[in-house]
């Protein structure tokens, strides 16, 4: 166990502590409608629920929701094939959603449209991060 808080986290809670969803919500920067929304789409992102419906996170939801969010906010993943990502099944043939990718192309072509992906993503992210400092 370490002694420093989970990224975001700088409230001296313990590391391995259960932080509510606004606590979560905050420290990541994500609204907490849409990690009740994950909490449907994704099966393995099961918080604790108490009395009243209140929801603690473990260190580990914490863990899972910082890789949900890397896989579709930073990495262009739609929610169907971040979930695949997370179960550890490959992409089918037809890309099955699993990426928001454009068509596929043979040759240099295929490597340009990497590096407009890569650019897009880029640009995405930055845009992201000017909104939650504005």
């Amino acid at each position: 166990m370490t002694d420093a808080a989970p990224p975001g986290f700088a409230d001296g809670k313990d590391p391995e502590a259960l932080r509510t969803i606004g606590e979560v919500a905050k420290a990541l920067g994500i609204r907490q409608h849409v990690l009740r929304y994950w909490e449907e789409q994704f099966p393995m992102l099961r918080p604790l629920k108490r009395s009243g419906g209140r929801r603690y996170y473990r260190s580990g939801d914490v863990a899972l929701v910082e890789r949900i969010d890397r896989l579709v906010h930073r990495e262009g993943y739609t929610l169907k094939g971040a979930k695949k990502a997370l179960l550890g099944k490959s992409e089918p043939a037809d890309n099955g959603g699993a990426r928001a990718t454009g068509p596929v192309v043979a040759g240099a072509a295929v490597a340009n449209n990497f590096a407009y992906r890569a650019r897009l993503i880029s640009l995405r992210t930055t845009l992201v991060n000017a909104l939650h400092e504005a």
